[in-house]
């Protein structure tokens, strides 16, 4: 028995399904970490992998990267937590400015889905509006107001998705399909109790999905014709799209923006900003309630800055570099599928792709749920046998890091290629 497996049987007697994230979850059991570093990580057991999982999108600099160890281990000297304000805080909330214009005023909090609750309820606040437009299959969090998908029912109309969600939040979630402009636009014609709509501009869990030419300025002029506010959830594309995320990368301004995972590069932290007549709505001046013993912890406000820094000060060689090395290993992973007579879509973009098994462009969440999730486990798995980590889902996306060398890339094609081999068997 191994030892990851002797870890998760004593894991399942104390902690939920044996994982603290279901996401972590895989069959039989999964592998238990003992360390990383760059672009690798091992598990207790000695296993070795180049690792494509990379904090679902977080560790966008790789594991353990210098500057921001070091900002960390500095701040540590002086203390981890104050309930006091720290000039650090204004000096990361001054760097995200400068990144991502649209955020002329910043919140700091400990995690996407508190950012993306805060940013709900303060669209709420401002527009005195109760209703928000999701799209089916971007995931913002696991909170009532976002935790919902389309009912069979009345059309749009939000259903939780979880035990213990409550129909009374739901209802007030409307669903449409990602890229359909004029879904939004037929309901925001009907429905005159809307704040906002909320987005990813790139959705990363149902698989990556691409915007199609147009549809986020769509959603921009239609959102702006109906007084209706629009939250930009870049807790995935923050920093890995560009260095001013989706919204720069598009050329889109949203109303309110949520960012994490990459802004910390590993470390928990969050952020909600926006227009400044918005913001201002927030507690204590304003009367939208928001508050965490956490925020701005000074360790994780540390590794922001650092991490800012450093993806500002690497910015130019380091996008064209992650958008070579993936554009390669998305066309050959495509070619050998190909050559194997595999059915198959690959979509990819900036420093993210995944594959899925289907002969239907996936365009949104529907396209996304033809594909044949055995095989891909298949896939995963094989891919574990020759050392390389993706996340488990076929729901999920593969993500790249500065730290992958060119070595990387080509061993991890090979990897692709016997585990491709693997998938009609």
């Amino acid at each position: 028995m191994s030892r990851s497996q002797k870890l998760f049987s004593r894991a399942k007697k104390v902690i939920p399904s044996g994982i603290n994230s279901p996401v972590r979850y895989y069959d039989p059991y999964p592998f238990f970490v003992r360390n990383a570093t760059g672009s690798m990580i091992w598990d207790v057991d000695g296993n070795e992998y180049l690792d494509f999982c990379n904090g679902y999108g977080a560790l966008l600099l790789g594991h353990r990267r210098k500057e921001i160890i070091t900002a960390v281990e500095g701040q540590l000297k002086k203390g981890t937590l104050y309930c006091a304000p720290t000039e650090l805080e204004v000096q990361l909330s001054e760097l995200v400015s400068k990144n991502y214009h649209s955020m002329k005023k910043t919140r700091l909090v400990n995690t996407g889905s508190e950012a993306t609750m805060t940013a709900i309820r303060l669209a709420r606040g401002f527009t005195k509006k109760k209703k928000i437009i999701k799209f089916e299959g971007c995931y913002h969090g696991a909170h009532d107001y976002v935790l919902v998908k389309a009912g069979s029912g009345a059309a749009h109309n939000g259903i939780s998705v979880s035990d213990g969600g409550l129909d009374e939040v739901s209802k007030n979630t409307l669903v449409v399909q990602y890229n359909d402009s004029e879904e939004l636009d037929s309901i925001l014609r009907k429905e005159k109790d809307v704040a906002a709509v909320i987005i990813e501009p790139v959705p990363a869990n149902m698989g990556l999905v691409i915007p199609e030419k147009n549809f986020l300025r769509n959603v921009r002029k239609i959102t702006s014709e109906n007084d209706v506010l629009l939250i930009f959830d870049e807790v995935v594309t923050g920093f890995r799209v560009s260095s001013g995320g989706a919204q720069k990368h598009f050329s889109i301004n949203p109303d309110l923006t949520t960012l994490g995972k990459a802004l910390g590069n590993g470390f928990p932290i969050a952020a909600i900003g926006g227009k400044s007549e918005i913001m201002n709505k927030l507690s204590p001046e304003g009367k939208v309630y928001q508050a965490s013993t956490y925020a701005g912890n000074p360790i994780s406000v540390a590794a922001g800055i650092a991490s800012i820094k450093t993806i500002n000060k690497i910015k130019s060689t380091l996008y064209p570099k992650l958008e070579s090395q993936c554009k390669k290993l998305s066309c050959a992973i495509s070619d050998i599928a190909s050559d194997m007579g595999i059915q198959h879509q690959i979509n990819y973009i900036g420093s993210m792709f995944q594959i899925f098994f289907t002969d239907k462009p996936v365009v949104n969440y529907i396209s996304a749920k033809s594909a044949d999730v055995n095989k891909f486990k298949k896939l995963f798995q094989n891919l574990l046998k020759n050392g390389v980590f993706i996340a488990p889902s076929q729901f999920e996306t593969v993500f790249l890091s500065s730290a992958h060398s060119k070595e990387n890339i080509d061993k991890t094609i090979l990897a692709y290629e016997k585990a491709l081999e693997m998938v009609n068997k």
